[in-house]
């Protein structure tokens, strides 16, 4: 059988990964990065081992020990973890941080690559095994945006573009025609909390894939907890971007959002 490295992060969708790779017939090899990272991933794992994501070296040690040509990056991993001392970067890490020009997203993750490939692996498109998890242009909730939230989506978008542009981030909170929030550092959920508090209700979020999206990394993504904390701030409305984003846990999303009335829409 082939294998496959997955370098897993935080929530639901490494675990979607791993179960759909040995659906395919792979043998999975994950790493979990953080003492987030769900367990369960070890139920479709050949093999599974905890290494903090700044431990580079053994990461990539563990990778070619286990004779891995082929790595997925998969999951939530904030770049907040560089700058707030959770974690201790390693020699290598450090040298590779230290080496960078900027430390934006696109940045560090292509100098990562470059690490995997020079150990002799190459990055798979996080989407490779999971397209089935991005849904097609329409309304995905039961309910329909009012025109005043549709217009709020639409220039959402369209600044939310602008931002991916600048890899600066992916998701903005909108209210009116103005702009509320937009994601950092922090990510996306701490982004709608601010914005869906300066809204007062009512806002509507929008996360979309950047222009120039490179899908071996930081692919747009939602689930359930996205609309969790949109109904703790009374956001009513969230935009993605057709074809571009994963919908992860779709049933229990859509339903949550059902019960909450927060329309969601494919644009």
């Amino acid at each position: 059988m082939e294998k496959l490295g997955l370098l897993a992060g935080a929530g639901k969708l490494p675990v979607e990964c791993a179960r759909s790779a040995q659906q395919a017939g792979y043998d999975v090899y994950a790493v979990g990065l953080l003492a987030e990272t769900d367990p369960q991933i070890a139920d479709f794992s050949a093999d599974y081992k905890q290494i903090s994501v700044a431990q580079l070296e053994s990461i990539l040690n563990y990778l070619k020990s286990n004779d891995i040509h082929q790595v997925m990056m998969i999951g939530k991993v904030t770049k907040e973890l560089l700058f707030n001392g959770a974690v201790q970067p390693d020699a290598k890490m450090l040298e590779l941080i230290m080496s960078l020009p900027d430390r934006s997203d696109d940045t560090i993750m292509l100098a990562f690559v470059r690490e995997l490939a020079k150990a002799g692996m190459q990055s798979f498109d996080q989407t490779f095994l999971i397209r089935r998890l991005m849904p097609h242009r329409g309304n995905i909730a039961s309910r329909e945006p009012t025109e005043d939230e549709r217009r709020d989506m639409e220039f959402g978008f369209m600044i939310a573009k602008e931002l991916g542009r600048l890899d600066v981030g992916q998701t903005v909170v909108v209210k009116s025609r103005a702009v509320m929030a937009l994601e950092a550092i922090e990510g996306t959920d701490e982004c709608i909390r601010r914005g869906g508090k300066l809204a007062n209700g009512g806002a509507a979020v929008i996360k979309v894939a950047k222009p120039n999206q490179d899908n071996r990394f930081d692919v747009p993504t939602v689930g359930r907890r996205t609309i969790e904390v949109m109904a703790e701030v009374g956001a009513t409305t969230l935009a993605i971007e057709a074809d571009k984003t994963l919908l992860v846990d779709r049933e229990n999303t859509i339903k949550f959002a059902d019960d909450k009335g927060i329309a969601i829409v494919a644009f």
